[in-house]
């Protein structure tokens, strides 16, 4: 690990709280809609939404707006009133103006790392949102570059190693989703360390742990800073 000089974090659930939030929203949307269906089979409609159109919106509260609306729409056969439709885009700018809560550990391990490395952000998601997000985090300053990727594969990260002008060998992803932030970076021949959140949004999942010399996992974003 001497070789290592770049380090990027994803920031949702990695820096700070962002699933929770997504699902309380959920939740409320589920309610909104209980008199047409379960709430169970509310969330696997929404969901179905999600992954049918998550080529055409990417990730981000935007693009969970629009496939709120369409769900309702379609799970009320075209019938739900006005006011639902109204109370789904209030779920939404709920959702964009969240606090933003950093996760335990974060501002002291990034002041730990600054000037040791080149720390960067590598984060999905909508552009305004998580510009918004990073200002009021505070943790601006610690970072030498914002990437915010409208995807997490193996290419994606190439390019950002390339823009960069780092190595694979040289480069750290630190992140919660081993499907986003550790798999593809391991296929690049970079390193990798796993810190999970507890809550992880269905399309992340992924249970199998990577076997790799370059792949790691903490229980805490601190604990990096022993391995360094």
């Amino acid at each position: 690990m001497n070789s290592i000089n770049t380090i990027a974090f994803d920031a949702d659930d990695t820096l700070w709280i962002n699933e929770t939030y997504f699902q309380e929203a959920e939740m409320s949307f589920c309610r909104l809609l209980e008199n047409y269906m379960p709430h169970e089979s509310v969330a696997r409609e929404l969901y179905g939404t999600e992954m049918r159109n998550l080529h055409l919106y990417g990730y981000g509260v935007k693009g969970f707006m629009l496939c709120m609306m369409e769900t309702a729409g379609r799970i009320s056969n075209g019938n739900a009133p006005l006011s639902i439709m109204n109370k789904v885009i209030d779920i939404g700018h709920d959702l964009l103006q969240k606090p933003v809560e950093l996760l335990e550990g974060v501002p002291e391990t990034l002041e730990h790392l600054q000037g040791k490395y080149r720390l960067v952000v590598a984060t999905k998601g909508d552009l305004l949102d998580q510009e918004r997000k990073l200002r009021k985090s505070g943790l601006e300053k610690y970072f030498h570059h914002i990437e915010i990727m409208s995807d997490k594969k193996k290419s994606d990260y190439q390019k950002l190693i390339k823009h960069l002008d780092c190595t694979p060998e040289s480069f750290l992803m630190i992140g919660n989703s081993i499907k986003s932030d550790i798999l593809p970076v391991l296929e690049n021949g970079g390193y990798a360390a796993h810190v999970p959140y507890h809550i992880t949004w269905a399309h992340e999942h992924h249970e199998e742990k990577p076997e790799s010399e370059y792949f790691m996992e903490f229980k805490n974003i601190r604990e990096i800073l022993d391995y360094l």
